[in-house]
């Protein structure tokens, strides 16, 4: 038992019941995201925060369909899809309670889907009580899958059922200047979008590929040093969370704290090795507002050190 859970925090799927999800994730594509992809019209785009938030016909239509398929093979799972969350912010209070939960993201990188550059994916991830336990970042272009279970190591499984261990890479010699990573420097904060600008040359080489799903797959294959993330949601990291650290690297948020797949604040940093997290940490330091020192008391009325306070007005 755990000192803090209702109960361990274990895999959550068999062999049989992982096939069944990669099926599902893969006919969702097939049957809802590819034929749709660089077809869309206006129509078929619309904004939810602003122009750079996009959502398409794409994404509710697999939504839809891989919700269906999860509420019949897990009825009594908690099910937390993105638009469906989008429209009712309410359900993500149902994550710290659920034994098991499981978090969609139906088209992570929208924007480049919606402009026709195929890298997007589909990311499906299970919580228990909050913990990411499995993570699943699928490309539907190539049709391959990154997964990971909190009892397995990080794989790639490839079609005709081919597939291979990832790892990070631990060179544990780089220098900042021989970092390459993800940052998504247009997330964060304006008051401290310029320091985090300032500091980018530091390192090898910075971008962004605006899509979560790909930038973790390509963290834990080894082909890059760091991702931080600068917008927490329940169905953008969780998945690629665990994919991270079963494949070996070090995840944690920028403050050091654990991470929690309700978490909607700070920022996140996820690296090839727990070397690596405290090298780019260490950069990027001014994102984590540290508390002000607690005043100190004005000492009493005529005390001394040793000696008891005397209030001469008595």
């Amino acid at each position: 038992m755990s000192d803090s859970l209702p109960m361990p925090v274990t895999a959550p799927l068999t062999s049989a019941q992982r096939t069944q999800l990669f099926n599902l994730v893969r006919r969702a594509a097939k049957a809802e995201i590819m034929p749709r992809f660089r077809k869309l019209g206006t129509y078929q785009i619309g904004e939810k925060t602003g122009p750079q938030d996009l959502v398409t016909e794409a994404d509710t239509s697999a939504e839809a369909m891989i919700t269906r398929g999860l509420q019949r093979f897990f009825p009594s799972a908690v099910i937390i899809g993105e638009e469906a969350a989008s429209a009712n912010p309410k359900l993500l209070e149902k994550i710290a309670e659920a034994e098991l939960c499981f978090t969609i993201d139906p088209v992570d990188g929208t924007w480049n889907f919606a402009k026709g550059l195929p890298l997007f994916g589909v990311m499906v991830s299970v919580l228990r009580f909050g913990i990411p336990v499995f993570g699943l970042l699928y490309d539907p272009v190539l049709n391959d899958i990154v997964w990971a279970d909190s009892e397995n190591s990080a794989q790639l499984q490839l079609p005709m059922r081919d597939r291979r261990f990832v790892t990070t890479d631990h060179d544990q010699n780089k220098t900042l200047d021989q970092l390459n990573g993800f940052v998504p420097l247009y997330l964060i904060p304006e008051d401290k979008r310029d320091q985090a600008a300032a500091a980018l040359p530091r390192f090898g080489r910075v971008w962004s590929l605006r899509c979560a799903c790909h930038e973790f797959r390509t963290l834990a294959q080894g082909e890059v040093d760091f991702v931080l993330f600068a917008k927490l949601t329940a169905w953008d990291q969780p998945a690629g969370v665990i994919v991270t650290q079963q494949a070996g690297g070090h995840v944690a948020m920028m403050d050091g704290s654990d991470y929690r797949g309700d978490t909607n604040t700070g920022f996140l940093l996820a690296a090839s090795d727990k070397h690596t997290w405290d090298i780019v940490a260490e950069a990027f330091d001014f994102l984590v507002d540290n508390p002000a020192p607690e005043p100190t008391p004005a000492p009493e009325k005529n005390a001394f050190p040793g000696e008891m306070a005397v209030d001469s007005d008595a």
